[in-house]
């Protein structure tokens, strides 16, 4: 099954019942990962068969670590207040600590235990599982696999974690980005390796210690850390990947950051995973996963591939589409209609539509602007018609119309002409046009600087951050 993670970043994201039905809508056992415990996330998940992870942030770790009566009013708080009627199957505490916030180590493990303390003490202790994501910084020699071992100076750390999870019967959290790995890899790997594609017989990755074949850079990188654990003397801790994905734009020092690129890597990841196998050491374990992100994120600092992670635009229209594993469950236009504005319909009213489309449905309007690909013909229907269409695309899934006052009807018929590709048509790239052009990671590493909460098959997951 896939999990679906949603990062709780920007006010300008849909409300979060929205998001959440939104989601819910592409599979029946999707899981979500929370970068934190957003109430209206969690409100807007109950009653559902979704799993969901919740989050400490890294500012809430202090005071968790050092106080088990402020860890239990936490669980209390945001666990327990939800639980059943919200199925919390997990708990994250804080992200990437050790390469983050090194200074903060030394009340991780206190955190974890106060935690799981305060489960213990709530009975949901077997339900929900408690446990920190790592980046992949952590890892000091992460190829060949085989040779793969922990940063020494995090070792006694490490060793205490580790021990938690093996008594806790919890997993090992991390964060994988084969886009890092490559793009800062100094051309030593090639592209179609971080993407899944097929490498030829001269191109082959093997470990000369094991000759285990790689197939993806993905799959060595987890192999790395069941290495890396296995060098602290632990075998029986499952890897789960907390955050992996490829961005669909960038600046013009970030050429392979790309909707190609992005589409190709997260379908084939979904295809990777959905095949309920591990990594070469490990083939017998499904590697769980959760794709980062549902949306993108526009306020993010640093280069621009850092907004432009998301499968779906801010205001929620598919950026490319998405298999995510079954019938029916893609993201994008499945449907094979399109909304446009009915012909003869009252000027006014369309114009009325128009005006409510691009500003409170948050339709993406920029296509029909002066000097953009869909402003001519320069007509109040023309552009009501594009508006009508991007707005139906991305809300019809959760209950949005094409009817605007009865100015709209619906197609079968792709309206887009010339180079006005319409959202939702087979031959858009993105199907929209970017709204606007956040954490930094180093080589090989997860994103450093989590500043928002995320909700994230096997397990698949998509992230999604609300902004808030």
């Amino acid at each position: 099954f896939v999990h679906v993670g949603l990062n709780d970043a920007s006010p300008s994201l849909l409300p979060a019942h929205t998001a959440a039905a939104a989601a819910a809508t592409y599979s029946s056992s999707l899981c979500f990962r929370l970068f934190d415990a957003d109430a209206h996330m969690l409100k807007a998940l109950a009653n559902t068969t979704i799993q969901v992870m919740v989050g400490v942030t890294n500012e809430q770790l202090l005071g968790i670590g050092q106080s088990p009566s402020v860890a239990a009013a936490w669980i209390n708080q945001n666990v327990a207040a939800y639980v059943p009627d919200t199925n919390i199957t997990a708990i994250a505490v804080g992200t990437e600590v050790l390469t983050t916030i090194p200074h903060a180590a030394p009340i991780l493990l206190p955190a974890l235990n106060n935690l799981h303390k305060a489960l213990v003490a709530t009975n949901l202790n077997f339900k929900v599982k408690v446990s920190t994501p790592h980046s992949m910084d952590i890892i000091s020699r992460p190829f060949p696999p085989s040779t793969a071992i922990f940063n020494s100076s995090w070792n006694s750390t490490l060793y205490q974690i580790l021990q938690f999870l093996k008594n806790t019967n919890s997993y090992f959290m991390l964060n994988a980005y084969p886009y890092y790995g490559f793009t800062q890899g100094n051309g030593i790997f090639p592209l179609d390796y971080a993407l899944f594609q097929p490498l030829s017989p001269l191109k082959q990755i093997v470990d000369p210690n094991t000759l285990y074949h790689y197939d993806s850079m993905f799959d060595a990188m987890v192999d790395a850390a069941y290495y890396s654990i296995a060098a602290l003397n632990f075998s029986t801790i499952p890897v789960v990947v907390t955050e992996t994905g490829w961005p669909w734009n960038g600046g013009a020092n970030e050429p392979d950051a790309t909707v190609k690129n992005a589409e190709t890597y997260n379908n084939n990841l979904i295809t990777r995973v959905l095949n309920n196998s591990g990594p070469p050491s490990h083939s017998d374990i499904p590697i769980n996963t959760y794709i980062y992100e549902l949306f993108n994120e526009d306020g993010r600092r640093g280069p621009i591939s850092e907004k432009y992670w998301g499968v779906l635009s801010t205001n929620g229209s598919a950026i490319y589409p998405l298999s995510l594993g079954g019938p029916g469950q893609t993201l994008g236009n499945s449907t094979g209609l399109f909304c446009i504005a009915r012909a003869g319909a009252d000027t006014d009213k369309l114009r009325k539509g128009l005006n409510w489309a691009c500003g409170d449905g948050h339709a993406n309007c920029a296509a029909i602007q002066e000097g953009h690909p869909c402003y001519y013909p320069d007509t109040t229907e023309n552009h009501a018609s594009y508006a009508y269409n991007d707005y139906y695309q991305r809300m019809h899934s959760v209950g949005g119309t094409c009817d605007f006052d009865g100015t709209a009807t619906t197609t079968n018929a792709d309206p887009s002409y010339g180079s006005c590709a319409f959202t939702g048509s087979s031959n858009s790239t993105a199907g929209l046009s970017p709204a606007a052009f956040g954490p930094v990671s180093p080589l090989m590493g997860g994103r450093s600087d989590m500043l928002y909460p995320e909700f994230g098959v096997v397990i698949l997951g998509i992230m999604l951050h609300l902004f808030s």
